[in-house]
């Protein structure tokens, strides 16, 4: 008997794998259709010659390889509307991210095939035209985010029938009429601001802060202000005495700078009395780490006008005498001049930048520190204080005891010390690039880093990319013909570095990405001490073929990074592309590099999800 059920089990056997194939076949034919009818600024690696799965960029397949089951390609350049009756042919498809492309036109109707449809991502993008009349044809749909495109009209109030939802994101479109109930219990985040929206919030949403729904003309009675909602947790609301030990305690750090600033005042005329004779004086104690000579320390001018001006908020009780006592060790030289880590006396620790060259007098000095010195975030190193005098231009910062990110990315790489992980790296790249947007918002969104490179860029507390001598070229001599280091992170436009643009701050951050994927200089010398440039040498490489090479061998050791890695180097390329109007904008390339892989990222979400995953996190931007 078992001899006879033998033929017939491989006969199935054959036609099940001659379907898989057959499936398989089909997505792959339906993914060509689609990149070749919609016009794209960025070459893919697809062709009809190439397995799809584990080979075509942003494509992922079931553990099978029978179908195709993730399509995320962010930031490809996608232009125009999507090509009807390509994508919707891939039937399996779970997860579909088009966010930051330049797609337009109306929501594709033919999107209804998609049955299996998880995990929808389409924001910024130019979709205008009504939302899909019925979102009950996606049952398994958790997460979908519509936000910063022109949909317009109402909400369908199908959308209340999921029971999947986690995340909803619909801010920033022309959407009107009232909210309907969204009864998921699942859903954890919920952003419908700036719209038309009107009416009331139904009971159903009154959990979610009123930022949910600023921006619209509803009613915010019983809407939480102060915590964001979750369905899982309950929640407090800040009682009124830590807000009052917030006011006394800024009240106390104010009194504390005031009375410093006239202690500090009073000591200089004291100490200008006393000694009017002497011009100069240098900082005293013994450098821990190598021996300067007394022409390379710290000195400053005794001019009783000048003073070390210290920020508002800032907590230091020190003044300029004590600064130019303390302690010294040289950090190294920058583009712009020496860095110096200062131990006061109270054991304060300090990092002081001495500015060779600097180009403007001592209005415009002063008037771009006050414009750094009132940057405040989490990924930019503070500005706390500066010193000028006709001698001496100084700056003052918080001290990072990690070191550079290109200490960390390339000193003793043959001695032993442990490499940079993945992990670590990707925060180096979200980090960085949020503080670099950041900056970018700033002086009425002109102002330009104009010196990104991992000398710059620190860790945090939370282990994340921190970034330094923002705004320093505007004020500097223009730096000749680059050398070295320096011309790897130069974009090509840039020949008069105080002219240089927010797109070429984007083009050196995508030097950085590929300098942290590489784990290469961006200027390095190979065994036959060929001069070899990163941009190119990528370039050269991915023309060939999307392999491993490019990626640093250290990487290596940690699995099912591949495709992470993969849509990093996306990013990074379109950063470093030559004409510098084709090149993203910094808070673009932000949400994408933040998109690659949901991590703990502060408790600010990230913009997508990664395919299979059980129990994803509802990060909505």
């Amino acid at each position: 008997m078992k001899a006879l059920r033998t033929p017939s089990a491989v006969l199935f056997l054959g036609l099940f794998l001659w379907l898989g194939d057959a499936d398989i076949n089909g997505d792959k034919q339906a993914l060509m259709d689609f990149i070749s009818l919609l016009p794209h600024s960025r070459a893919l690696n697809w062709n009809l010659d190439s397995a799809v799965c584990g080979n075509w960029t942003g494509v992922t397949c079931s553990r099978d390889k029978s179908q195709v089951i993730a399509v995320r390609l962010p930031g490809v350049g996608f232009q125009g509307p999507l090509p009807p009756n390509t994508l919707s042919r891939v039937s399996g498809l779970q997860t579909l991210s088009l966010r930051a492309n330049g797609i337009s036109g109306p929501f594709p109707s033919d999107f209804s095939n998609l049955r299996n449809l998880s995990f929808l991502y389409l924001q910024f993008n130019d979709f205008s035209g009504p939302l899909p009349s019925d979102f009950t044809v996606w049952r398994n749909l958790t997460i979908v985010n519509l936000s910063n495109n022109a949909f317009n009209g109402s909400i369908p109030k199908s959308i209340s029938s999921l029971t999947q939802l986690t995340a909803v994101n619909f801010a920033n479109n022309l959407l009107s009429g009232e909210i309907p109930d969204m009864n998921s219990l699942k859903l954890q985040q919920l952003d419908l601001s700036n719209n038309n929206l009107s009416g009331e919030v139904p009971n159903s949403l009154k959990r979610f802060p009123s930022s949910s729904f600023q921006g619209n003309h509803i009613s915010f009675v019983n809407i939480s202000t102060d915590v964001p909602a979750t369905s899982s947790h309950s929640h407090t609301k800040l009682r009124r005495p830590l807000k009052l030990g917030e006011t006394a305690l800024m009240g106390i750090i104010v009194a504390g700078c005031v009375v410093g600033l006239l202690g500090l005042g009073s000591l200089l005329i004291i100490c200008y009395l006393k000694r009017k004779g002497e011009d100069v004086y240098q900082v005293s104690g013994k450098l821990q780490k190598g021996d300067v000579s007394p022409d390379k320390g710290i000195s400053g001018s005794r001019d009783a006008n000048n003073r070390l001006v210290f920020f508002e908020g800032c907590t230091y009780a020190f003044d300029l005498e004590d600064l130019l006592r303390a302690s010294a060790e040289v950090l190294g030289k920058g583009t712009f001049g020496m860095a110096y880590k200062a131990i006061l006396e109270d054991a304060t620790l300090v990092v002081v930048r001495r500015l060779k060259e600097v180009n403007v007098g001592k209005k415009d000095f002063e008037q771009q520190m006050e414009l750094l010195g009132s940057i405040r975030h989490e990924n930019v190193v503070a500005l706390r204080a500066y010193y000028y005098s006709k001698d001496e231009k100084l700056m003052v910062y918080d001290h990072n005891g990690q070191g550079s990110v290109a200490g960390l990315l390339h000193d003793r790489r043959d001695e032993g010390r442990t490499p940079l992980d993945w992990d670590t790296r990707l925060r180096i790249a979200i980090g960085a690039a949020r503080g670099i947007a950041h900056v970018h918002t700033q002086n009425s969104g002109k102002l330009v880093h104009g010196n990104i490179r991992t000398s710059n860029i620190f860790l945090n507390s939370n282990g994340y990319g921190c970034v330094s001598d923002v705004g320093l070229a505007a004020i500097m001599y223009p730096l000749g013909p680059p050398i070295s280091r320096a011309a790897g992170y130069r974009a090509p436009e840039v020949s008069d570095t105080r002219k240089a643009q927010q797109p070429s701050d984007v083009y050196s951050f995508g030097v950085v990405l590929l300098e942290l994927l590489t784990g290469k200089s961006p200027v390095h010398t190979t065994r036959g001490d060929e001069l070899v440039h990163l941009v190119r040498w990528v370039h050269s490489v991915v023309r060939e073929e999307w392999t491993a090479e490019v990626f640093d061998i250290e990487l290596l050791r940690y699995p099912n990074i591949e495709e992470e890695m993969v849509e990093m180097l996306q990013v990074a390329l379109a950063c470093v592309v030559r004409a510098a109007d084709q090149r993203p904008k910094m808070s673009d390339v932000a949400k994408m590099v933040e998109s690659i892989r949901q991590i703990d990222t502060g408790n600010r979400p990230s913009s997508d999800t990664r395919s299979g995953a059980s129990t994803p996190a509802p990060y909505l931007y």
